[in-house]
């Protein structure tokens, strides 16, 4: 009996040991770890394309020539026959200065020379008869000598007399002041009844050469080898656009896509109406200086504009493009892709398993809103354009459309769906009373 009762007690412990130990086990056991939500992101292809090389520059408007209108006598304007402001041709009658005193003065000049002319043609026949009497020897040398002499004289004076003529002409026409140029004109500086002096320093109008016209922009000097390389006979083509906007009104690139396209992995011709189109802002790389400047580092070159509707004004700045080449097979992403961090710049690529994996790349430069990738990408792979921002390395992503907003709906979808299951837990938790 004894035996009986010990194992009976025996048999308790056991159990009450293996319970224990199971218990212990699993509190011992650590918690299941719950799944990352998915993150709502947009992605594009990574693609290869031809982009054109360009180079972006501030530059200037500066006239071809200009020209500061002085006059070239003393005297009274009376008369300024065109409006400041507008546009004058070569030759065109700018000011009319007094002409009074220089009329009298070339017809003193006139008169001086006819009267010196008809002694000079009286000496040279005394000395032509005095040398026909001399060779009869009916007058000594000595008197024909003379008279070779006077006749000389009195036609050097005459050659004077031409010269003042020609002095007072040169006067009297200046007393009407012509364009010296094609150009417009800027703001009258010396108006009409004022005394001008000639040589002044005040000019009275200065003009501007606009048809054709330069822009004058500056580039980098680490820049100057592929300049040299494919500027150096000139022909590049340029465009500029005042500096307050974007990008030149140039046809767009066929080369850059948007975002639809990139996804859908097509490119996007994007057309433009001609008549829209300003051709003043297309010119011409004619000139590359023949030094950097040590202070600035930079190359300074000069691009000519036909500027056939005038749009482009003298002093104006200009945002600039020139085209350098057009680079084949350059492997591309958006812009937006491109992330800086503090170890450089990075992408978010997505895999098949629909997992983001950060990667560091290397920009070689960006043109058209894209960026040229040096290295870190291969074509066809898949980077997130959007919702980069709340990526960490692999995240699992929920691809959405690049025109969605970030976490819009899916975001809503989550938090209704975890407030269900709240709710669901509840109504466990308190049954319903039985009927």
């Amino acid at each position: 009996m004894k035996r009986q009762r010990l194992s009976a007690h025996g048999t308790r412990f056991t159990a009450l040991g293996v319970g224990a130990m199971f218990a212990i086990s699993a509190c011992s056991k650590a918690p299941v770890k719950p799944q990352r939500p998915a993150i709502s992101v947009a992605v594009v292809p990574v693609k290869k394309m031809a982009l054109p090389y360009t180079v972006e520059a501030n530059g200037i408007v500066t006239p071809i020539q200009a020209a500061s209108v002085a006059s070239q006598v003393d005297g009274i304007i009376v008369d300024v026959p065109f409006s400041e402001g507008a546009e004058v041709k070569k030759g065109q009658i700018l000011f009319k200065i007094e002409p009074h005193q220089y009329q009298a003065a070339y017809d003193v000049a006139l008169a001086q020379l006819a009267r010196d002319k008809a002694i000079a043609e009286n000496a040279k026949r005394d000395y032509d008869r005095f040398e026909s009497l001399r060779k009869q020897n009916v007058v000594s040398a000595a008197d024909a000598e003379l008279k070779s002499t006077t006749a000389a004289s009195t036609q050097a004076v005459v050659e004077a007399d031409i010269a003042a003529v020609s002095n007072a002409k040169f006067n009297l026409d200046n007393t009407t002041v012509r364009a010296p140029i094609s150009g417009r004109t800027g703001g009258l500086l010396v108006k009409n009844g004022n005394l001008v002096r000639a040589g002044a320093s005040t000019p009275l109008v200065v003009i501007n050469q606009v048809r054709p016209i330069y822009v004058r922009y500056s580039v980098p000097g680490s820049l100057l080898p592929l300049v040299l390389q494919y500027g150096a006979k000139g022909g590049l083509p340029v465009t500029a656009m005042p500096s307050a906007a974007s990008s030149p009104t140039a046809p767009k690139d066929t080369a850059s896509p948007s975002m639809d396209a990139a996804k859908k992995g097509n490119s996007q011709t994007v057309a433009v109406d001609p008549a829209a189109a300003n051709t003043d802002g297309y010119g011409v790389q004619t000139f590359i200086d023949n030094a950097v400047d040590t202070t600035t580092g930079t190359v300074q070159l000069r691009a000519k504009f036909d500027n056939a509707g005038g749009s482009l004004w003298a002093g104006q700045f200009m945002a600039v493009s020139m085209k350098l080449f057009t680079e084949e097979g350059a492997l591309v992403v958006p812009s937006q892709c491109v992330v800086t961090g503090q170890r450089g710049t990075y992408v978010y690529v997505v895999d098949s398993a629909s997992t983001a994996s950060l990667r560091m790349v290397s920009v070689e430069r960006t043109a058209n809103g894209l960026s040229v990738i040096a290295s870190g990408l291969s074509e066809g792979e898949r980077v997130v354009s959007d919702g980069q921002s709340r990526l960490t390395p692999g995240a699992p992503v929920d691809l959405r459309s690049a025109k969605d907003s970030a976490g819009g709906g899916g975001g809503g979808a989550g938090r209704g769906g975890r407030g269900g299951g709240r709710g669901g837990r509840g109504r466990g938790g308190k049954a319903p009373p039985a009927p």
